[in-house]
C-alpha cells in the first residue's frame, strides 16, 4: 500500500498503551568462562571456603524450596525469593572466578586445574537447583522470577525538591551556543548547559544552525522549550539573522577553555560564521589554564563575573565538559523552572513514531540495550577494569536482566558488526527459547509505522536515526546502557525527565544503576 493513502491516519493521533505481559518462563543457561589465572595458596584456601558455604547455601534453598507436584499450583513468594537469591549467589560465584584469584607463582598447574573445576561444579549446580525450581514431572513452570513492581520499580524523580533558576531573558540580549566537541550527544549535552549559561545571564539562547553545527530543529521540539518556560528563550539562528537583517555581530567571543584548543574552534569554523554574515572581534578566553581534561568546578558566581557583559550578543564555547554547579545541573528534569517532564526533548514527528515502532514490535514491557562497540575498545580498554565486554560475558549480564525484569524482548541499539550481534543472539537463550533482539527495519514501503518520517523527507537521516533510537531506548521498561557513552547518558536525561527511570537500570555487567557521565560519543 502506497504510503500517501487517504486513509493514512492524522500525524499527531496518539497510541494508545499496550497491556503488558506478566509472566514468562525461564530457565537458567550457564556461561563457562574459560580463564586461566595464577594465583597463591591463600587465595586457594579462601575458594576453598567460599565454594563449601556456597554449596551449603545452596542445599538450603533447595531443601527449603521445593516446588509443588503439579504446573497448577501457584509457586509462594518463599520460593520465588530463592530463585532470586540464587540468581545472586551465580552472579558472586562468577565474581570470584574473573576477580578473586591473584598472580603468585606458589600454586602448581594440578592445584589450579582443581579449584577451577570445584568454581564450576557450583555454578553448574546452581544451574541444576534454578532448573528444578522452576520444572515439574510435566515440564516447565511458567512464573514470573521477581515482582516487577518490588524489584523494577519506577524511581521518583523527588520533583519538589528541585533547585531551580528562573529564566527571564531581556529580549535584546543574545548568546550564541558553540558546541563543536564530539557528536550529536555531546552537542545536546552542551547545548543543555548553555540554557543554564543563558538563564544565569538574562539572555535569549541563539541555536546554531546547520551551516555551523547540526540542524537541531530536525530532531528537537524547540518551539516546546519556549512553552514550558512561558516565554521566549531560545531562537534558531534563522530566526536571529532575521532579526539582525543577516548582518549580525559577535560583540564578545568568549573561550571557556584554553587547553588544549580555545573554544574547540579554528580558522575554518570561524571564516565559515563569518561567511554566514556574522562579524566578530578577537576571540577571549574567560580562564587561561582550565583543561578539559581536568574541568575545574565552577558556581554561578563564576559564570556571572568571566560572562557577564553589557554587549548585546556575546558566544561562550565549548562548555561541554565545563564543570559548573554540577548537581544542580544535573538533576532530572533540569536546573531550570518550567511546567514540563523536561525542556530538551524529541521532535513530535520522533516521539510519535518510536511510539508506532514499540507498538508494532516490542509492546509495552521492553529492555533497551545500548551495546556500543565500534572505537569503543580503545576507549574501554583504557579504564581499569575495562569497560568491554566478550560477547559471552555480555550475553550472560544481559540474560540476568532480562530475568530480574521479568520480559521477554529485549530492543538493541548498537554499532556493532553483524558477526557480533549474530553471536549475542545466538547466545540469548533461556529455557530452551530465544530471547529476540530487536533492530529497527531497513525502510519498507509495505510498513507503516515510520510513515510520518518517511512524508516529510526524514527517513535516513543519520542524527532523526539516532534521536529515534535514544527515545525508542528512554520508553522502556528496563535500560541497560554502556559506560562512558555520551549516546547513553543522553537516554538516561530522556528517562529521569520523563519518569520512566527504572531501579534496574545498569549499565551493562557493572550491576548498578546508571549516573550522569561524560565520555566518548
Amino acid at each position: 500500500m502506497a504510503r500517501d493513502s487517504p486513509y493514512e491516519d492524522d500525524d499527531h493521533e496518539n497510541l494508545i498503551h499496550q497491556n503488558k505481559d506478566k509472566s514468562a518462563s525461564f530457565r537458567i543457561e550457564e556461561l563457562q568462562s574459560p580463564i586461566r589465572r595464577r594465583f597463591s595458596k591463600g587465595h586457594y584456601l579462601f575458594a576453598a571456603v567460599v565454594t563449601v558455604i556456597s554449596l551449603v547455601a545452596t542445599i538450603y534453598l533447595f531443601f527449603s524450596s521445593k516446588i509443588c507436584d503439579t504446573t497448577s499450583d501457584r509457586i509462594k513468594e518463599s520460593q520465588l525469593r530463592a530463585l532470586y537469591l540464587l540468581n545472586k549467589q551465580r552472579s558472586s560465584l562468577f565474581d570470584l572466578w574473573n576477580h578473586t584469584f591473584g598472580t603468585s607463582n606458589n600454586i602448581t598447574a594440578v592445584r589450579f586445574d582443581q579449584i577451577k573445576a570445584s568454581l564450576l561444579d557450583q555454578i553448574t549446580l546452581n544451574r541444576h537447583i534454578k532448573d528444578t525450581l522452576l520444572s515439574t514431572e510435566n515440564g516447565t513452570v511458567s512464573v514470573p522470577i521477581v515482582n516487577g513492581s518490588e524489584i523494577c520499580r519506577k524511581i521518583d524523580p523527588k520533583s519538589s525538591k528541585r533547585r531551580t533558576i528562573e529564566w527571564k531573558p531581556d529580549p535584546n540580549k543574545f548568546l550564541f551556543a558553540i558546541c563543536l566537541s564530539g557528536q550529536m550527544s555531546n552537542h545536546l549535552i552542551c547545548l543543555e548547559k548553555h540554557m543554564f549559561f543563558a538563564a544565569v545571564l538574562n539572555r535569549v539562547l541563539v541555536i546554531p544552525g546547520s551551516k555551523f553545527d547540526y540542524q537541531y530543529n530536525l530532531v528537537l521540539d524547540i518551539d516546546h522549550i519556549n512553552e514550558c518556560i512561558g516565554r521566549k528563550t531560545v531562537i534558531s539562528f534563522e530566526n536571529f539573522m532575521e532579526l539582525k537583517k543577516n548582518h549580525a555581530r559577535i560583540d564578545k567571543f568568549i573561550c571557556y577553555f584554553s587547553i588544549p584548543l580555545p573554544c574547540y574552534t579554528d580558522e575554518d569554523h570561524l571564516k565559515k560564521l563569518k561567511s554566514l554574515g556574522i562579524s566578530m572581534g578577537k576571540v577571549e578566553t574567560a580562564w587561561k589554564s582550565e583543561d578539559i581534561e581536568n574541568p575545574s568546578p565552577k558556581t554561578v558566581k563564576d559564570v556571572e563575573g568571566k560572562f557577564g557583559t553589557k554587549e548585546d550578543v556575546i558566544a561562550i564555547g565549548d562548555v561541554f565538559f565545563a564543570n559548573v554547579e554540577k548537581d544542580w545541573v544535573l538533576q532530572p528534569r533540569g536546573p531550570i523552572a518550567h511546567k514540563c517532564k523536561i525542556l530538551i526533548e524529541p521532535s513530535k514527528l520522533i516521539l510519535l513514531t518510536a511510539q508506532r515502532f514499540i507498538q508494532t514490535f516490542l509492546g509495552s514491557g521492553f529492555v533497551a540495550l545500548h551495546f556500543r562497540r565500534h572505537g569503543f575498545l580503545k576507549f574501554c580498554n583504557a579504564k581499569k577494569p575495562s569497560c568491554f565486554y566478550p560477547i559471552p560475558q555480555a550475553a550472560d549480564c544481559i540474560r540476568q536482566m532480562v530475568e530480574k525484569a521479568n520480559t521477554s524482548v529485549i530492543y538493541l541499539s548498537t554499532d556493532a558488526a553483524e558477526s557480533e550481534t549474530s553471536l549475542l543472539q545466538s547466545m540469548l537463550v533461556m529455557n530452551g527459547k530465544t530471547i529476540p533482539l530487536v533492530k529497527r527495519p531497513p525502510r519498507d514501503s509495505a510498513e507503516k509505522w515510520d510513515s510520518l518520517l518517511y512524508r516529510h523527507g526524514l527517513d535516513g537521516d543519520d542524527q532523526v536515526e539516532a534521536m529515534l533510537d535514544k527515545t525508542i531506548c528512554a520508553m522502556a521498561s528496563v535500560f541497560i546502557g554502556a559506560p562512558g557513552s555520551t549516546f547513553t547518558e543522553d537516554i538516561l536525561r530522556l528517562r529521569k525527565g520523563w519518569e520512566t527511570a527504572s531501579s534496574c537500570d545498569e549499565y551493562l555487567c557493572h550491576g548498578e544503576e546508571p549516573n550522569f557521565i561524560a565520555g566518548d560519543e
